[in-house]
């Protein structure tokens, strides 16, 4: 298995996972990436086992790549209409 992850690299993947979730035109779907993301890291805060802190990582650099190809796609096929959620926040 690799090495155990740097707190830089760890930080660095919840920037990545954050920063990909705005790029969701649907407003439901960019909040839940986002909020999903966030849930996630909370939970695995405390975790301390090296090779548990190494899984978890490699989870979220899974869950990375997905959501990059999610946003893609969603972005060919975006709706044409705003969401109410940004019609009154922009």
């Amino acid at each position: 298995m690799a090495s155990t992850p740097s707190r830089g690299e760890i930080l660095s993947l919840l920037r990545s996972l954050l920063k990909t979730s705005s790029k969701f035109s649907d407003y439901n779907i960019r909040e839940y990436v986002k909020r999903r993301t966030i849930d996630a890291f909370r939970d695995n805060k405390t975790l301390s086992d090296p090779s548990t802190v190494c899984s978890a990582f490699m989870d979220g650099k899974t869950q990375l790549e997905i959501a990059r190809r999610q946003s893609i796609v969603y972005s060919l096929y975006a709706p044409r209409a705003k969401n109410i959620m940004e019609i009154k926040s922009g």
